[in-house]
């Protein structure tokens, strides 16, 4: 069978199951929509929080981004899993003892004001839309790719699929499918790496594999792709801290996406479906194992993902292009600007290093757009060789690839079996339909929860909030699939600022909020929206060219770090200043540090009527 009926029957293989666990799952009340009836066994809620974390930036694009950066790709890797740490040891715990569905819930209550519950469901809104633009957006790439529709067609294709299943079984229905859906990932990531391992070093283990030497040369394969880099005029493949990824760079994106972790609404979340604070704990342990089996192969993926790309595109002629380039070339995603010598040669020069500025964030889109026009007639005029001697790269002429096509597009590139071609489009739309419907069901509970029923109307009925939390459901589906049509970014690059923007906003009120009895409403509010505002601006100024990276040249992948310092010294700063938290609110917050089975949780009234 050909690529695209193999994808027509796995991929609708699994969006039957999808849909027929929603139906099976399906929920009457708010305890089973926003956290599962809190009956999830430690074990499933590890694999259901591991398809919610492993989204289409983990599956798609991030070994996408090592191929392309090399070392530093290393960084969304470091980043990504750290949090877990975090969030384990000094959140999820307290969470789940305090209870209740949300974070906008904890900050509210907490901190004892409805202001900061606003401020709270904001954040949360503003942070989940734009993660889940990255997610749309690769469910439009996969489609595009292996069904042979425009991106915008798949865009609307997930998002029908997602709105089914999310709308029906709420929590409950998405915990089950994520469960379905990681085990669905985890096989298409993991084949394809083990059959190309095999094929070109011999090794089953693709961790072996990628320091092993290659089959048909006898020269280890990072080698190998270090002499070519050079060759090409790249720099090493595994030379650390290249170009605009110096060590101040490096560390504040990996610690900004590791408080990013901790403060992900859609992942804290998860820690409120299970029976105890125990499976809580257990839970972080569990989806930290199986989240490694991705992250631990993807070093490996992106290097054989490099090899292959270099040496089925570079000195080609057109009419040597292989099969997998004109696949993926109808999608717009990868282009070959000939400038008349109708030969491919895939090197580095002045266009590769403003392409690598482009892709790594710190270099605006409109500029780059302009310096690729401006390349495209210096080629039309004085040929290959630059005024300033040094060398163009014609094929930058090969516009691209974009990183979002790597992995799916390696197993082709291997010439691996068409129904391994398949299973890899169906893990991407896993990785990518398991967290939008998780960042979904966020937007929400944020709105039908926290701000109709604890703002609007405190005496709605269960009917009355389910109907709103499954329109909403609706109406954020359209918001994000306008998203994935018109994303701000790469896939990678967009879950990143995301992560900037739970890092500056949620993690300072939450580890106050759990750790100090003194913090009161004020200076939390204040300090959310200092640090979100400040690592907002950022990100849209630099991105969009208003403004260089003038904070010590931090990129706006790793400002969250500089945001969360400023939220909490806003925070601390005013905290002296401001009337501390009531009686109430300080015996919550000793109450929730209590070890489990030392004294049940204070007894909180957190109806909308007791707020004030």
């Amino acid at each position: 069978m050909s690529i695209q009926t193999w994808t027509f029957v796995i991929v609708g293989v699994t969006f039957a199951l999808y849909l027929g666990i929603a139906w099976w799952s399906r929920v009457r009340d708010t305890k089973g929509f926003y956290v599962a009836g809190r009956g999830v066994p430690a074990a499933a809620n590890g694999m259901a929080t591991a398809a919610d974390w492993m989204s289409a930036a983990s599956f798609i694009s991030m070994a996408g981004l090592i191929s392309m950066m090399g070392y530093a790709g290393g960084v969304y890797l470091m980043g990504w899993t750290g949090g877990y740490v975090l969030l384990a040891l000094l959140l999820a715990p307290y969470l789940r003892k305090f209870g209740h569905y949300t974070v906008p819930d904890f900050v509210g209550d907490r901190f004892e004001s409805k202001v900061a519950r606003v401020v709270a469901v904001l954040c949360a809104l503003f942070i989940s839309f734009t993660y889940v633009a990255g997610q749309m957006r690769g469910v439009g790439i996969v489609f595009s790719r292996f069904l042979e529709v425009d991106i915008d067609v798949g865009v609307v294709i997930g998002m029908a699929i997602v709105f089914v299943y999310a709308t029906l079984g709420g929590m409950k229905g998405i915990t089950w499918t994520q469960v379905v859906q990681y085990w669905v990932l985890i096989t298409a990531f993991l084949v394809p790496a083990i059959a190309i391992s095999i094929r070109l070093t011999g090794e089953p283990v693709p961790q072996v594999g990628l320091g092993s030497e290659l089959r048909d040369s006898g020269v280890a394969l990072l080698a190998k792709l270090d002499a070519v880099q050079r060759d090409l005029g790249f720099a090493p493949y595994t030379e650390p801290f290249t170009g605009q990824w110096d060590q101040l760079n490096v560390f504040c994106t990996a610690l900004a996406l590791m408080l990013g972790t901790a403060g992900l609404p859609h992942v804290i979340v998860r820690f409120y479906t299970v029976r105890t604070v125990a499976a809580a704990r257990w839970s972080g342990f569990w989806a930290l194992l199986f989240i490694s089996l991705l992250y631990l192969t993807a070093p490996a993926t992106a290097a054989f993902a490099r090899y292959y790309m270099i040496e089925s595109l570079d000195g080609r002629t057109a009419n040597e292009l292989p099969a997998w380039f004109h696949s993926w070339e109808r999608t717009g995603l990868i282009a070959w600007l000939d400038d008349g010598d109708g030969i491919v040669e895939y090197r580095g020069g002045a266009l590769a290093e403003d392409t690598e500025l482009f892709r790594s964030g710190t270099m605006p889109a409109a500029d780059f757009a302009a310096i690729r026009l401006e390349h495209q007639r210096w080629l039309d005029t004085v040929g290959d060789e630059g005024r300033d001697g040094r060398a163009v790269l014609r094929a930058a002429k090969l516009a691209g690839p974009d990183p979002d096509i790597i992995v799916l597009a390696t197993p082709e590139m291997a010439g691996l079996a068409a129904w391994i071609i398949a299973l890899v489009a169906a893990g991407g739309l896993a990785a990518a339909l398991s967290t939008a419907s998780g960042l979904l069901l966020v937007i929400s509970s944020s709105v039908a929860h926290d701000l109709y029923y604890h703002l609007i109307d405190p005496r709605a009925s269960e009917a009355q909030r389910l109907l709103v939390g499954r329109v909403v459901i609706g109406l954020a589906v359209i918001v994000a699939g306008l998203f994935g049509i018109f994303p701000p970014g790469f896939v990678s690059e967009v879950v990143a600022f995301a992560f900037g923007l739970a890092a500056s906003s949620f993690f300072p009120a939450l580890l106050l909020g759990i750790f100090s009895r003194r913090v009161g409403a004020v200076p939390a509010i204040a300090g959310m929206i200092a640090g979100i505002g400040f690592t907002a601006t950022y990100i849209v100024g630099v991105k969009s060219g208003a403004f260089d990276r003038w904070c010590f040249g931090i990129g706006p992948q790793g400002i969250g770090v500089v945001g969360m310092l400023v939220n909490l010294t806003v925070t601390l700063a005013l905290t002296p200043l401001c009337a501390p938290p009531s009686a109430r609110a300080r015996d919550m917050v000793e109450s929730i540090r209590e070890p489990e089975g030392a004294g049940p949780a204070v007894a909180i009234d957190v109806t909308p009527e007791a707020a004030d």
